[in-house]
């Protein structure tokens, strides 16, 4: 293989003193998306991916796999008001999700479908939450990336818009106060009332009344005075008595809490009581139908446990354990099912328990386990919903590797598990073949008739890290395949983020193909609970890179992999995860997949949000941090002659995350210093950001991505 010739990238002499440290920065002009020089390279950068990624083979008959695999679609649990339900779907001919109501007549409507607002695919389905009547509906719309999240109420019997956009709601929750007419959010300050540069912070709680105006009407309630980087959280239980407010310094594992009787104060003025304040724990609350406040919380338990209290005096010292702590699960999730048909009303408690999750029973009454809710395999469940006005059943998200998310219902009567709703993919296929809708979706069997998923295997491996702290994987390959094979390993390690098993078509196309896929669960995730997580961040992140690392000589040692023929994949925190490894242990890797990463830790502060990170990392404005962040560094850890794993960097332009100045510098600095042939590359993507695109989108990127590393690695796919 003979060296790519990579476009000129002029070096500056641009050497900052911090602190004592001499920081060499000699890309910096790349920090600047527009400039003629910087839009010249990444033409020229553009131009020789498109023309090594032309040159791999087998790209037509992945990019048809992949498309085949999406096609199965999606559907989301529903959110009930009443006889009405909402819920999301998509299927094989969308390109996202759609937003959609059932009347109490039972006549499905679309509410919102972001490709009839915009043919283009750049505009996503944020957020959405009806008010408590279901009569009006808050949504939330980004274009182009942006995550900036506009606000909008739209009007369900009609579907016609009652106000909106409302700016600057990025990560704003809506708390709806009963009839619909007014309700909580959170938005940012306008930027000409905040410092330069610091737009994207500054949030307030706000009470909006529908139909006036924001800009002058809304009431500021909360954060004047606070944290520039505090996200807010706020809900109103429903029966409208209780405010509940949160508040956390950036992505800080603790926030501040605090509870107020909308009956005794108005909501324009809550007299707000103090839950937590100033404590090293996350803790929320919820109102039930049944009048106790239930704290979740990790204080005095890094793992969960869930509380009962007075909402009324809803201090620590007045908790009392409803669910304790479990010794190897981390509590997720809970719902309560209190319907007049129950003998006794119920809790269900979802759990991780090492990254496969699991759903308990107990008396609500009294915390007592009763039973357990059977799911159909070894995988994830996500947003365990009930009817607000109580009721006998459950609604959950449920998959596994092999397995598109569907919803299951839970039915405490009788205490079974039935599919509610499977992706229309499948729904559709079965009913092509005469089969029922139940029969023809059987969770976890990849022999389900309504798509042709490969089979696969799945196994959970625990391995040592160099601290000899055990640690855990999902390896996932053919049935039957033995000898080393062209593999990938999957990471993230941070933020307290768990990575559980999903249905991904990228992945099972991979294997299919004969390739390995490894995930390892890091520390700086929550598989393990918060005592997890902080193992992984700030002067411990090295412990996240020597897992990683751990898990790439086990998957070696054992037989799947050899270093010729292993890449490594992450994005965002994952992107920092594989630079570091790529700097650090190059020898260990064949190829790097490093997606809207972080890379230079010196100035991640600098851009996108990177001021409500320095808790989970460091900042390098303290002497003491500057050092954690320089110690691996993946921009300043480049170093001249070193033979260099093949990489291939994924940016986004929209991307107000992770700014893509990050890729931009890091690929110029390798590209200058490899001493390889390996291809150092980067692909540029325009009008997407850090999160949901249109699956068309999804598909190129997929086949972009596993076609470098199968090319890199031997894979014939």
């Amino acid at each position: 293989m003979s060296r790519p010739s990579y476009p000129p990238a002029r070096r500056q002499d641009i050497v900052d003193d911090l602190h004592g440290h001499r920081v060499p920065d000699p890309y910096r002009w790349l920090e600047d998306a527009g400039s003629a020089e910087t839009h010249a390279w990444l033409a020229a950068q553009d131009e020789l991916f498109r023309s090594a990624a032309a040159g791999l083979p087998g790209r037509e008959r992945l990019r048809a796999r992949i498309a085949e695999l999406l096609g199965v679609g999606s559907v989301g649990v529903p959110a009930w008001r009443g006889e009405r339900r909402f819920f999301t779907r998509r299927t094989a001919e969308q390109e996202h999700a759609v937003l959609y109501t059932v009347d109490p007549g039972g006549g499905e409507r679309v509410l919102i479908d972001p490709i009839a607002l915009d043919p283009a695919g750049t505009t996503t389905l944020d957020a959405w939450q009806p008010d408590k009547e279901g009569r009006r509906l808050a949504y939330q719309l980004s274009q182009g990336g942006d995550e900036e999240s506009r606000l909008h109420v739209l009007d369900v019997a009609t579907g016609e818009p009652v106000e909106g956009p409302i700016e600057r709601s990025r990560y704003s929750p809506v708390a709806w106060l009963p009839g619909g007419e007014a309700f909580y959010y959170v938005r940012r300050l306008p930027a000409d009332q905040v410092p330069e540069g610091e737009d994207q912070y500054h949030r307030r709680v706000y009470l909006h009344r529908v139909g006036t105006d924001p800009d002058t009407d809304d009431v500021m309630i909360f954060g004047a005075g606070l944290d520039k980087t505090n996200y807010y959280g706020v809900s109103v239980s429903r029966d409208g008595r209780w405010l509940v407010l949160s508040a956390q310094q950036g992505t800080a594992p603790r926030n501040d809490l605090w509870i107020a009787d909308l009956t005794k104060s108005p909501p324009e003025a809550p007299a707000l009581t103090v839950v937590q304040s100033g404590v090293d724990a996350q803790s929320g609350v919820y109102v039930g139908r049944d009048g106790r406040a239930y704290v979740f919380t990790d204080r005095d338990a890094p793992r969960g446990r869930l509380c009962v209290a007075d909402p009324g005096d809803p201090g620590p010292e007045t908790w009392r354990d409803l669910v304790p702590e479990d010794p190897e699960a981390v509590l997720a999730d809970f719902a309560m099912l209190d319907g007049p048909e129950l003998d006794r009303p119920v809790l269900l408690v979802g759990w991780i328990r090492h990254a496969i999750s699991e759903i308990t029973v107990h008396d609500l009454r009294n915390g007592t386990r009763i039973g357990t809710v059977p799911l159909p395999g070894l995988g994830s469940i996500g947003g365990i919903g009930e009817r607000p006005e109580g009721g006998h059943e459950a609604w959950f998200a449920y998959t596994d590797n092999v397995t598109p998310a569907g919803v299951r219902r839970y039915d405490a009567r009788t205490g079974e598990t039935s599919l509610w709703a499977a992706p229309p993919g499948l729904e559709r296929r079965a009913a092509e073949r005469g089969t029922s809708e139940k029969a023809s979706a059987t969770m976890g069997s990849p022999a389900a008739p309504g798509i042709a998923i490969p089979e696969i295997e799945t196994r959970q491996v625990t391995y040592e890290s160099y601290d000899g702290t055990p640690v855990r994987m999902l390896v996932m390959a053919r049935p039957g395949d033995t000898g080393p094979r062209p593999a990938i390993l999957y990471g993230y390690g941070g933020f307290n983020v768990p990575l559980t098993p999903a249905y991904s078509a990228a992945t099972l196309s991979w294997v299919e193909a004969g390739g390995v896929y490894a995930i390892a669960n890091l520390r700086g995730g929550s598989e393990e609970g918060e005592e997890w997580h902080r193992a992984g961040m700030r002067e411990r992140k090295q412990n996240v890179f020597d897992d990683f690392h751990a898990a790439a000589e086990k998957l070696i040692a054992d037989g799947w992999t050899a270093a010729d023929r292993l890449a490594i994949s992450g994005g965002s925190n994952g992107g920092l995860l594989v630079g570091a490894a790529l700097t650090q242990r190059p020898e260990l890797f064949r190829a790097v997949i490093c997606s809207a990463p972080l890379l230079d830790m010196v100035r991640y502060e600098h851009s996108g949000l990177g001021q409500t990170w320095n808790d989970e990392y460091g900042s390098a404005a303290i002497p003491e941090e500057l050092g954690w962040l320089l110690s691996y560094s993946p921009y300043h850890r480049v170093q001249e002659g070193v033979d260099y794993p093949a990489t291939l960097f994924m940016s986004f332009a929209g991307d107000t995350r992770t700014d893509p100045l990050h890729a931009r510098k890091m690929c110029a600095a390798l590209q200058h210093a490899t001493a390889g042939a390996a291809p150092i590359l980067l692909r540029t993507e325009t009008e997407v950001g850090h999160g949901a695109r249109a699956v068309s989108r999804t598909v190129e990127m997929a086949v972009d991505m596993l076609g470098f590393v199968a090319g890199q690695t031997g894979l014939e796919l």
